[in-house]
């Protein structure tokens, strides 16, 4: 099966001004792409989005909330539902960033009630798994990946919402990054764990992003490989060069 190579932006807590978000939007406009290739989605901050939407929108870059709570509606200061997501034709958040999950305490079991709550709402979500530094020198790479799957899986019932995105934290924002073969070796356990716990018929067409310190200079040799259907992309998504790696992923 041929998975369509899916890009994705994480903006973070940046830019510091929407004036640059904007300008942002405008530079990647001299470049474009084919969306019959590759899809493309950008998570700009919560209070930048609404403003930059259009604009993503003009190009056939879709926009992604960088989180969205486990919670309802009603008294959770600070928080947005899926709900939310939907009445504001958000179609997608990402779960599970590793900075979530070791800055601000999001636990596996918490990963699984959003991504419980973005099935029933139909949010497409880019969940994100990886291991830290002394996770992968001790061998325990695979074991951890495979823990923070397991966590959602009884919470999946349309897999066609899910992409999964491997970050091995040591590589995010360092300017360290696994290599091709490393990347690949991974992802190809992912997608056996996936085989083995879901199905075959998920494993094969269930898409798996690779991130951590993605380069224009870099992404070719990744994304040749067979287990790697696109990257998830911090620091290198707030250039106009971003669009050189949609380019190099759709080739």
């Amino acid at each position: 099966m041929s998975r369509k190579p899916i890009i994705g932006g994480n903006w973070k807590c940046n830019p510091a001004k929407l004036a640059d978000a904007k300008a942002l939007v405008e530079a990647w406009k001299a470049k474009g792409f084919d969306k019959e290739k590759v899809d493309v989605v950008v998570a700009p901050t919560a209070l930048h989005l609404g403003n930059v939407q259009s604009g993503l929108s003009s190009l056939g870059i879709q926009v992604a909330s960088q989180n969205v709570g486990k919670n309802d509606m009603g008294a959770f200061t600070g928080e947005w539902t899926a709900a939310h997501l939907t009445d504001m034709e958000v179609a997608w958040t990402l779960i599970g960033h590793s900075e979530r999950r070791s800055k601000y305490g999001e636990t596996d079991e918490d990963t699984a009630v959003k991504v419980e709550k973005c099935q029933a709402a139909g949010i497409k979500v880019l969940f994100c798994i990886g291991e830290l530094l002394e996770e992968r020198e001790a061998g325990k790479t695979d074991e951890v990946n495979k823990r923070q799957i397991a966590a959602v899986l009884p919470k999946i019932t349309n897999w066609d919402l899910i992409v999964i995105a491997y970050e091995p934290v040591w590589a995010i924002g360092t300017g360290k990054v696994a290599t091709p073969d490393q990347a690949e070796e991974t992802q190809a356990a992912i997608r056996a764990y996936i085989k083995e716990a879901v199905s075959a018929e998920v494993a094969e067409k269930v898409r798996i992003q690779y991130g951590g310190s993605v380069t224009p200079d870099n992404c070719a040799e990744l994304i040749a490989k067979p287990n790697i259907d696109g990257f998830l992309v911090g620091g290198a998504s707030l250039k106009p060069t971003f669009m050189d790696i949609v380019a190099a992923s759709s080739s």
